[in-house]
């Protein structure tokens, strides 16, 4: 099985005036800078919660058809698509939204094959079934307060703290350093 976001966010929690009025910055010589931060802080939440903040796309890829598909970094909005490789020639096939149900209420979401319906027969090979959905809040004010919150703060300790260790002076370890690229991975 394969989780893969094919389509990020094209828009951030908070916005760069919420982060400096936070932070007490003015000056917009650090905006970029201040940008990319949030996008980070963004996905370590995301990583975090394992949720998705903001609209974004994702490709669930699995061998064979479960008895019901897990839908992973909710909320859910929706299923775009539901592919599988035919049984006989392996030539992908789109399954009719009517022989399947999607449940975008649970966390996480699920598909399960619709009343008076079973799952196809498919080829016998790798990633045989690909499911492509929507998943995240409509908009930023409809992320919760205190994510937005926590967001704010690590934007700021991120643009206090640039690098690891400073020569010369004592500063406290950040704990989460050393989880920005172990956070990436994805485990179910």
């Amino acid at each position: 099985m394969g989780l893969l976001r094919t389509i990020d966010a094209t828009v951030e929690p908070v916005s760069t005036a919420e982060a400096k009025a936070n932070m007490r910055y003015t000056l917009s010589v650090e905006d970029a800078v201040i940008d990319g931060k949030i996008k980070t802080a963004r996905e370590m939440a995301e990583a975090e919660l394992h949720r998705s903040l903001l609209p974004q796309t994702w490709e669930l890829t699995m061998d064979k058809f479960p008895e019901s598909i897990q839908l992973y970094y909710p909320p859910i909005i929706g299923v775009s698509t539901l592919k599988y490789r035919e049984a006989t020639a392996g030539v992908w096939t789109t399954l009719n939204p009517s022989s399947y149900t999607v449940d975008i209420k649970s966390e996480p979401g699920w598909i399960v094959p619709a009343y008076g319906y079973d799952w196809p027969d498919i080829y016998d090979t790798i990633n045989a079934v690909e499911v492509t959905y929507t998943a995240g809040y409509a908009t930023p004010a409809a992320v919760p307060a205190k994510i937005k919150e926590w967001i704010l703060l690590y934007v700021g300790h991120l643009f206090e703290n640039r690098e690891a260790t400073i020569p010369g002076v004592s500063i406290t370890p950040l704990p989460f350093l050393d989880r920005l690229l172990s956070d990436t991975v994805y485990t179910f």
